[in-house]
């Protein structure tokens, strides 16, 4: 895990991705979905660092999608050092962010209560 890397501004994981060895990030200028990303433009414009900071419940763009959702979700309820915690720890404890291409232990869940739950605990 490379904590440092964070989570990118639609929540997701960077610091887990499979991507960020050649990824550099959301803010880093170089994102190569910069032009058609609708949660980057969302919370550039509002001057925010990503939809968890947002108090709308919105589920634009990434956030339409189960994963993205919940961890922005987790953050807007526990912050993001907690979901860090809960990743290193799932981590550790052998649950894979990316198993095969982009999807992985974190995927394949019904919705967001069902991922929060998984991501706390590290087990369904």
């Amino acid at each position: 895990m490379k904590r440092e890397l964070g989570v990118a501004r639609c929540g997701l994981a960077c610091c887990l991705c499979s991507e960020n060895e050649h990824c550099a990030g959301c803010n880093s200028g170089e994102c190569p979905d910069k032009d058609w990303c609708g949660n980057r433009s969302c919370s550039s414009e509002k001057n925010i660092d990503g939809c968890y900071a947002c108090n709308e419940d919105c589920q634009k763009g990434l956030l339409a999608k189960i994963k993205p959702y919940a961890f922005t979700k987790f953050i807007k309820m526990y912050g993001i050092e907690k979901l860090l915690d809960c990743l290193e720890q799932n981590e550790k404890n052998g649950v894979v962010y990316h198993r095969e291409g982009i999807n992985g232990d974190y995927d394949d869940f019904e919705n967001a209560d069902e991922l929060i739950e998984f991501i706390k605990k590290g087990k369904r």
